[in-house]
């Protein structure tokens, strides 16, 4: 009878996955390490969850759950980006005015040509029938020629990204993004803006949309290339949007308003039950007793690569914080210089999260970057941060005015300074019980950010896309702008005051020519 039970649950469960489950694909063409996570904890939870989940990405998943297809595998054919930019490409390629013309032409406009590898048209021209798919999950980064696959299956499309929401995304979502009071991913400001402030503000929105419409613009013959014209324009995959997960959150990045089909998922990537640590730094942060400091740059940047006199230096400060101890996150070791301070221990990679959560950990230097941060605030550690590029002088400044961070410049990264920021963090206890504050802030929500972006996901799979889509989307930049209604309110005010005048100039005309008329009648009677 138990048996019969059993088998007769199985078939239910079976049968009701494959009516509710949805067969969704998931695009993912940048290859940087830091944007699959939160890509790869998404498509994992959503296979989990009794959905077939079909990827094309240039990074392979590790134990991927069995409803889980890597069909389009572009790994090989992009250099992936993982612990290998060095110091001196980060600071030129990175770190200047030219980072958008790097996201929107590397990281962009030449990933399109992926679409043209054999694997790829041949997976297009034999796409699944039994079942098709239902929805499509995009990064919106550099390469929106890939959100034309939703017009190309048919399918709502459901872009992420893996920051707050790009400039040139909020326009794809008719989300609104005046710049009279929310700055711009890439303005590096943050807060309330004073008159100059705004000026940088407009200015930067304004040349950061122009620059990436620009470069970008070749990517409507790549889509005709590579799909067709079943696939429309890349100005209808723009706008063929039905909802944006992003990467951020209110205690964060601050206040702004945000269109029905935008959902703010910060710290997605975050998993509570990710891998253990090994058993020697187990055992090493457990044994460290006076606390311990964690150093990392990140899934790109090589610290090992930053100049010799700055690395020295660090090496002097941390050899002070004895007998506090010193996690380093370094993935060539032999490239550092000797003098390596025995309280310090180096690791080619570590379960980050899994650090920040150790109860003697006391602080994190960091370069800056969300995700990473956002683990830190998740974990309620206080950092001391060195932001080189993209968004991470924006994040440090956010973090800095909430009292849970130290910045420090690239010219400041020092002995002295390192030294001063490691007193501040590490014996005002005000930096800990700022984070711890902003820490709950961060977690208290109404359904964590995996099961927000799960519903949300499966929203779109029960009723498409419009029901929350903005009407906003169908205007012309003009249009939302009021433009032309204040420009025939003008006319029209315009043209009742010259009716106005033109007729009182007549009244007075007439009133005048009656009055000589009458002058001239009284004077030819008194002449008589």
């Amino acid at each position: 009878m138990r048996f019969l039970k059993c088998s007769l649950f199985v078939i239910f469960a079976s049968t009701f996955l494959s009516i509710e489950g949805y067969r969704i694909l998931g695009v993912i063409p940048f290859s940087g390490t830091s944007h699959f996570v939160m890509f790869e904890r998404l498509m994992r939870i959503l296979a989990e969850r009794g959905h077939h989940v079909d990827v094309m990405s240039p990074i392979s998943m590790k134990n991927p759950p069995p409803n889980y297809r890597h069909v389009v595998n572009w790994e090989g054919s992009v250099p992936v980006i993982r612990n290998n930019v060095s110091y001196d490409f980060a600071v030129r390629e990175l770190g200047g005015k030219s980072l958008v013309h790097t996201v929107a032409t590397t990281f962009g406009t030449d990933l399109c040509d992926l679409m043209g590898l054999p694997n790829f048209q041949e997976f297009i021209k034999n796409l699944p029938k039994n079942p098709p798919y239902d929805l499509a999950i995009i990064e919106y980064f550099g390469s929106p020629c890939y959100l034309a696959l939703g017009k190309y299956l048919g399918v709502p499309v459901i872009a992420f990204t893996t920051s707050p929401m790009w400039p040139w995304a909020n326009d794809a979502v008719a989300n609104p993004d005046n710049p009279a009071y929310i700055a711009n991913t890439y303005s590096g400001l943050f807060g309330s803006l004073n008159f100059w402030k705004r000026v940088k503000n407009t200015l930067s929105l304004t040349q950061n949309k122009w620059l990436f419409n620009y470069y970008t613009a070749g990517q409507d013959d790549k889509i005709k290339k590579y799909l067709g014209p079943k696939a429309g324009s890349l100005e209808e995959a723009r706008t063929n949007l039905s909802l944006v997960l992003v990467n951020s959150h209110y205690s964060l990045q601050g206040v702004r308003p945000f269109t029905t089909n935008v959902i703010e998922v910060g710290g997605l990537h975050i998993d509570d039950n990710g891998p253990p640590l090994q058993k020697d730094l187990q055992k090493w942060l457990d044994d460290s007793t006076d606390g311990f400091v964690c150093i990392s740059f990140g899934s790109m940047l090589m610290l090992e690569t930053f100049p010799r006199e700055v690395l020295l230096g660090i090496y002097s400060s941390l050899a002070k914080l004895a007998p506090t101890r010193v996690l380093m996150k370094i993935v060539k070791p032999e490239l550092l210089p000797d003098g390596l301070p025995s309280n310090v221990m180096t690791l080619p990679w570590i379960a980050q999260y899994s650090v920040l959560k150790h109860k003697n950990i006391r602080a994190f230097v960091t370069h800056g970057g969300l995700m990473g941060t956002q683990e830190a605030v998740q974990a309620g550690v206080p950092m001391i941060g060195v932001p080189i590029f993209g968004d991470q002088h924006q994040n440090m400044d956010l973090y800095t005015a909430k009292h849970v961070a130290v910045p420090l410049s690239l010219a400041d990264f020092n002995e002295e300074r390192l030294d001063a920021a490691f007193d501040l963090v590490l014996r005002d206890p005000s930096y800990a019980k700022a984070m711890k504050k902003l820490s709950a802030e961060f977690r208290d929500r109404p359904l964590n950010p995996v099961d927000t972006a799960i519903f949300w996901v499966e929203y779109v799979g029960r009723h498409g896309g419009e029901i929350i889509r903005s009407p906003a989307m169908d205007l012309t930049w003009w249009q939302i702008s009021l433009i032309d209604v204040y420009g025939a309110l003008i006319l029209s005010a315009a043209l009742i005051l010259y009716l106005l005048k033109t007729m009182i100039a007549r009244i007075i005309i007439a009133v005048k020519s009656a009055t000589n008329g009458e002058k001239r009648t009284t004077k030819s009677k008194k002449n008589k």
